[in-house]
């Protein structure tokens, strides 16, 4: 028995277009599960011998492309009802990534052949920053995004073009309109948060390895030991908030855990499969972000005045200082 499905792209599907175009994709329903479709290799062809496959769980957009010139780069950038992005997409992978064990997972990437091209947007917001060669036993990826519609651009060769994208809510969820709204915005700002402090961490991290290679060419006196206080007071800091013993699974068992991953731990039980806040979390969500707001005005000071005030010192000594930017 054959059965002939998603026939979205069939009955727009005319005449192959010469320029970058992009078909309106099928509504999605929120749910939980995966198929083999969700992925975005060319080489699945959507058959198995053994099993049914089952439809993609996300958004699937198809765009036509033109021949592109060599190393051309198109993006794609999905914004909801209010204009507000939340996930943005390239052909060209982050040149900064670093894979290790508990890394964020590697963006999924467009494909820039000529024709028809096709997309999974698996609906979730942009994934947040880890912190290098540090295990945190936590999900990285952003929430589902909730029911609606979503304007999809696609830009190439300076070209865009835009269609809409529908995500229906599920009707087995007991969720409202209002739940979902509170769970997005609780969720929204949970991941904002993660992203603050994680680039926090990774920003004073930098210059504190920095800090420690300019003591050692210091002469002893006021000013290396001044610049040996900083420097310890950098290390607390990020010892408050991350766990660096912790470079494997299970190390969380050895190690305790500091801020960011009970953090992140909150913030990953919140989303729950039926996206819905329960009390219990905002409870905790609340205590933490008190504790928050003292490591951020910790490590804001570290940023803003200490390090200021020290690199103003090694350049009236004419020493080399800490990159600010």
């Amino acid at each position: 028995f054959w059965i002939l499905d998603d026939l979205t792209l069939v009955r727009q599907y005319k005449t192959a277009p010469t320029t970058l175009s992009v078909y309106e994709p099928a509504p999605a329903i929120l749910a939980s599960g995966s198929s083999e479709l969700d992925g975005n290799n060319p080489e699945f062809d959507g058959t198995n011998p053994y099993r049914g496959v089952n439809p993609a769980t996300g958004i699937v957009v198809y765009y036509d492309l033109p021949e592109l010139k060599e190393k051309s780069v198109i993006t794609m950038t999905i914004k909801d009802g209010n204009g507000k992005t939340i996930q943005t997409i390239s052909s060209k992978a982050d040149p900064n990534y670093k894979r290790y064990d508990g890394a964020p997972p590697r963006d999924a990437l467009l494909s820039t052949n000529k024709g028809l091209n096709r997309f999974v947007w698996n609906l979730r917001h942009a994934t947040m920053p880890g912190i290098p060669n540090t295990y945190i036993e936590s999900s990285f990826r952003g929430h589902k995004a909730i029911p609606g519609t979503y304007t999809i651009s696609i830009e190439a060769e300076g070209k865009t073009v835009n269609t809409k994208a529908t995500i229906l809510a599920n009707p087995n969820y007991p969720t409202t309109a209002a739940e979902y709204a509170a769970f997005d915005e609780v969720m929204t700002g949970m991941e904002n948060t993660v992203k603050e402090m994680h680039n926090m961490v990774n920003e004073l991290f930098s210059k504190k390895q920095q800090l420690d290679q300019i003591i050692k060419s210091l002469p002893a006196g006021e000013l290396k030991t001044k610049a040996e206080a900083l420097s310890q007071k950098i290390k607390a800091w990020d010892e408050d908030m991350i766990q660096r013993k912790a470079t494997a699974y299970d190390d969380a068992e050895n190690f305790l855990n500091k801020f960011t991953a009970n953090y992140m731990f909150l913030m990953n039980q919140t989303e729950s499969d039926i996206p819905r806040v329960n009390q219990p979390n905002l409870d905790l969500l609340k205590e933490y972000t008190k504790q928050w707001q003292v490591l951020k005005e910790r490590g804001d000071n570290l940023n803003k005045i200490e390090i200021p005030a020290l690199n103003k010192q090694l350049f009236t000594e004419g020493i080399g200082a800490i990159r600010t930017n």
